[in-house]
């Protein structure tokens, strides 16, 4: 048979593998600096832009976005061109791929410091970026499935099976989960409120963890692990049961992210239910990956590769163990809210997402520039320092975790709280911050030894920018069905057929799951107490949003004694009808403030205590590790986007008065009018123009809409 001779593209790759060395830089760094600010509130700078509010949801960003999303594209584009025999579809869309990707990083880490977020895990940019995310992603599509459809193989590889789910479902979540209507340039409200946007939004937040940070890797796995170790993949049979039932299972867990709160408790059930079953599939993986390791052993112990692929694979068994645990509601009602999650998810990150692209650049970019790692040894103290780190990152969570949810829920031998101040718990987890931040400060270390030996390893050899190949023609139409064809074998010829089928499958639990949230009422009773907010209280709102407050403070009371107790009437799914975004939180670093504004059942604090707790929280208490915000009492309320903020408010179904965007602004000045004077008549001085009236207007305005006490058990 007559071989064609063909070019791989060996810049693309190399692009993607530069980018991936950059932002896991910047990403990493970020992290560290994160971890330090959160118990030493001088690393907050005293700036605007730098403040804990605003760097970690920038740190999230930049860690699975650029460095691990970077990671998946420099796999993806080298893996695909080998395993198809054939180079990309095309070059230049692969350049706006990643030009536009690069593009849509810078932009996010500019609009997140300067507080354009949606307030949404892992879904904080926003508007104008989420399209351009949408458009970039079409653009990889098109190149991947062009890719397919002229290859030289007549089946296709384990690998691009997941890097197929990846792909439509990464586009699914994205696009459901970012329907927003702009009432700005550079700001919008999403379409769901409260509970709907709560399901919605973990619906999306899990399974972005399930198909960017997961089955992205997983295809890294079946294609590096295999070349690496030099030994065919264990069992293809487990590879197709592994990568069905996963997909099928992953897309029904997000609710496990909302046990105890007020969704309905036969989505908590579902949740739940899914997300014990996804061990098997996941398990499956991890087993598949080791066993493709025997017979290698020996191999092991002398190659840093290998090792690291090893304890990524670990890192993904534990993880993916711990998950389902998490999601049991005995265990979850200790670890939600809690240092504990925090562990959970950097066990993941650190260990799964990190060694195994660690372990895939020292692999890759020696065959990139036709030459040997640089330094073998230096690769194998990244290892260590990177693994010691991921321990002496994880482990003082968990024990600061346990810690504080066993305090929070302490009572005395009288029935009363053993620990009312919230900040009493806080302090004592200060030193486990200080262990994780030194674990981090291994990890920046070994990344930053790997920059060096990837560097020295280029200029030691020379890039091959076009890599020679030879396969034998074959067209798509001629693919003949081979004798004793399986079903999944006839899949495998047929890539569109085949994406329709993942699409089936990763549909099937979202649609189950969202619609009858929004077609049965009783999901979310109303509560006719509850009422908008005004327009004072609105754009306090949206500045609360702004300054990150969310990534510190949760607005969901679950219905246990001790939160209760400590914070008030337990939550209804009626309150938050009017929430776009919704605001229940996922993780306590400061109280809840759910019921803040409520005046009886727990100490009141008045306007002039949150005016003296923005500016100076040390000043209200010395062991505080809030960072202070005095621009909020120098920056002006934006009257000037009121009228636009109201109209669309009015669009997504909020009863204000026809017309009201006309007065709103009045009713504005006359409540911020009130709070101002209010604070003189408490001796502070300030105008009513200014940006901090409208938050305190907002804060006091939490929880006033439900009043009535009802008993609750833990």
């Amino acid at each position: 048979m007559e071989l064609e001779k063909f070019m791989y593209d060996n810049k693309i790759t190399r692009n993607f593998a530069v980018a991936t060395v950059v932002w896991g830089v910047v990403g990493l760094l970020m992290g560290l600096i994160v971890a330090l600010q959160i118990f030493i509130p001088a690393m907050n700078f005293n700036l605007e832009f730098t403040t804990f509010g605003r760097t970690r949801p920038l740190h999230t960003n930049a860690a699975i976005f650029a460095f691990v999303g970077n990671a998946i594209f420099t796999a993806v584009y080298y893996s695909m061109q080998r395993l198809l025999k054939t180079r990309m579809f095309s070059d230049l869309l692969g350049k706006i791929h990643f030009w536009g990707w690069q593009l849509i990083i810078v932009a996010a880490a500019v609009t997140l410091l300067a507080g354009y977020t949606s307030g949404k895990e892992y879904a904080e940019l926003e508007w104008p970026i989420d399209l351009a995310i949408t458009v970039v992603w079409v653009i990889f599509g098109i190149n991947m499935f062009g890719t397919l459809l002229i290859r030289r193989t007549s089946h296709i590889y384990v690998a691009i099976w997941f890097y197929i789910a990846t792909w439509v479902t990464v586009a699914v979540l994205h696009i459901v989960n970012s329907i927003e209507i702009p009432y700005s340039l550079l700001k919008s409200y999403p379409v769901y409120a409260g509970v709907q946007d709560a399901l919605v939004q973990w619906w999306y937040g899990h399974n972005a963890v399930a198909f960017f940070l997961t089955t992205p890797f997983l295809g890294l796995m079946y294609y590096f692990v295999p070349k690496a170790a030099n030994r065919p993949i264990y069992s293809y049979k487990l590879s197709i049961v592994h990568f069905w039932s996963l997909i099928f299972i992953y897309i029904w867990a997000g609710p496990h992210h909302l046990l105890y709160t007020s969704l309905p408790n036969w989505l908590q059930a579902l949740g739940t239910t899914f997300s014990i079953m996804l061990i098997a599939p996941s398990w499956g993986g991890m087993i598949n990956g080791l066993l493709t390791l025997r017979g290698a052993w020996d191999k092991v112990r002398r190659d840093p590769i290998l090792k690291m692929f090893v304890v990524g694979l670990t890192a993904y068994g534990m993880s993916t163990f711990e998950g389902p645990m998490l999601s049991l509601k005995t265990v979850n009602a200790i670890s939600h809210y809690t240092d504990w999650t925090i562990g959970h998810v950097h066990i993941g990150a650190l260990g799964w997402n990190g060694l195994m692209t660690f372990g895939m650049l020292y692999w890759l970019i020696p065959r990139l520039y036709n030459t040997k790692l640089w330094s073998t040894k230096l690769a194998n103290a990244h290892f260590w320092l990177a693994t010691l780190a991921i321990i002496f990152y994880a482990v003082p969570l968990y024990i600061g975790g346990i810690t504080q949810a066993l305090m929070w829920k302490q009572f005395t031998p009288d029935g009363f709280l053993l620990y009312p101040n919230f900040l009493e718990t806080v302090t004592q987890l200060i030193p486990m911050y200080a262990i994780r931040a030194f674990g981090g400060s291994l990890y920046v270390t070994g990344m930053l030894l790997a920059v060096v030996n990837i560097v020295k390893t280029a200029q030691a050899g020379t890039f091959l920018k076009e890599e020679a190949a030879e396969a034998p023609a074959l067209k798509t139409q001629e693919m003949p069905k081979q004798d004793n064809e399986s079903w999944h074998g006839f899949l495998e010829r047929k890539p569109i057929r085949f994406l329709i089928f993942a699409t089936i499958a990763i549909l099937i639990g979202g649609l189950f799951e969202i619609v009858p949230t929004y077609l049965v009422k009783s999901n979310v009773p109303t509560i006719s107490s509850v009422k908008p907010y005004t327009p004072l209280e609105l754009q306090g709102r949206d500045i609360y949003i702004k300054e990150g407050c969310y990534n510190c403070h949760s607005q969901m009371i679950r219905p246990f004694r001790s939160e209760v107790e400590r914070y008030g009437e337990y939550s209804k799914a009626g309150e938050f009808v009017y929430d776009h975004p919704f605001q229940f939180g996922s993780k306590r670093t400061g109280p809840d403030l759910a019921r803040e504004g409520v005046k009886t059942g727990k100490i009141y604090k008045p306007n002039a205590w949150h005016y003296n707790h923005f500016i100076d929280p040390q000043k209200m208490n010395e062991a505080s590790i809030m960072p202070p915000y005095p621009w909020l009492a120098e920056k002006d309320i934006d009257l000037s986007s009121t009228p636009a903020k109201i109209r669309v408010m009015k669009k997504l179904g909020v009863p204000y008065p026809d017309n009201y965007e006309h007065q709103a602004n009045d009713d504005l000045k006359a409540q911020a009018e009130e709070i101002a004077q209010n604070l003189r008549e408490a001796g502070i001085e300030t105008e009513s123009t200014k940006e901090i009236i409208a938050l305190i207007a907002y804060i006091q305005r939490l929880g006033t809409d439900i009043t009535t006490p009802e008993t609750s058990n833990e």
